[in-house]
């Protein structure tokens, strides 16, 4: 009987972590709920208005610390400072005014994702046809922009294909096996890149249907799997904790 006893503890565990991880994810369910359903139609940017948009992001943000209990590792500490800039872009981004400041903003919170996710190993055959699909995106949208448009629009586009590479990258299956965590991030900087290209064509070239729903549910979704990665602390983290 001995030889079974590990197995139902295992499931408890396993329940335990199920339900803990749920609880430290119900404010970013409420508050997007709440997002969508109170979200007013286009009008003059509010306040309240930002404050709507931005609470999910910070709700993933205290996702990461409470998920952690107040022990961060270098790889969380990176994804929790890229939420709350995430969060700082999505208020930047309501106002006109601000837009360039919000891109700023998400673009320095693409460059904290690519070095959580590491530049070692390069994978050359995931960058280039990154490369290309983000320079095409690019040449595609540089008749529409003007001004330091054309520059910031380049260099943003520039870090979320790069985001997307360092993420597909670390997504390979390593000696320690494959991680879904890993996975989860990967398939995240995916749909990120969906959302932002999205948003470019609507907000630069032509409107598109529904765009602002597609752009919100797939920003969020992106965010979540990307700040779900921090389940499953990588090798090098669990060395940094023993240190």
């Amino acid at each position: 009987m001995d030889l079974f006893e590990p197995k139902p503890r295992s499931k408890k565990k396993s329940l335990a972590s199920v339900r803990s991880l749920t609880l430290c994810l119900l404010p970013f369910i409420v508050t997007s709920a709440a997002y969508f359903a109170l979200w007013p139609p286009p009008t003059e940017p509010s306040c309240f208005q930002a404050l709507l948009k931005c609470l999910p992001v910070l709700s993933l943000a205290f996702f990461v610390v409470a998920h952690s209990h107040g022990r961060l590792v270098p790889y969380t500490w990176k994804i929790l400072l890229a939420l709350l800039l995430s969060a700082a872009g999505d208020v930047c981004l309501l106002w006109t005014d601000l837009f360039l400041h919000g891109m700023a903003l998400f673009g320095l919170a693409h460059l904290l994702y690519i070095l959580a996710f590491g530049l070692r190993p390069l994978h050359l055959h995931f960058f280039l046809p990154l490369a290309m699909l983000g320079g095409a995106f690019y040449a595609f949208l540089l008749p529409y922009l003007q001004g330091p448009l054309v520059y910031a629009t380049g260099a943003y586009t520039a870090l979320i294909s790069g985001l997307t590479w360092r993420a597909l990258t670390r997504a390979r299956r390593t000696p320690y096996g494959r991680s879904w965590a890993h996975i989860s991030s990967a398939v995240g900087a995916i749909i990120f890149m969906v959302s932002d290209s999205t948003l470019a064509v609507d907000r630069f070239c032509f409107l598109l249907p529904h765009a602002h729903l597609i752009v919100m549910v797939t920003y969020y979704l992106a965010q979540l799997l990307i700040a779900l990665s921090v389940t499953q602390p990588s090798p090098s983290d669990e060395l940094w904790k023993v240190e």
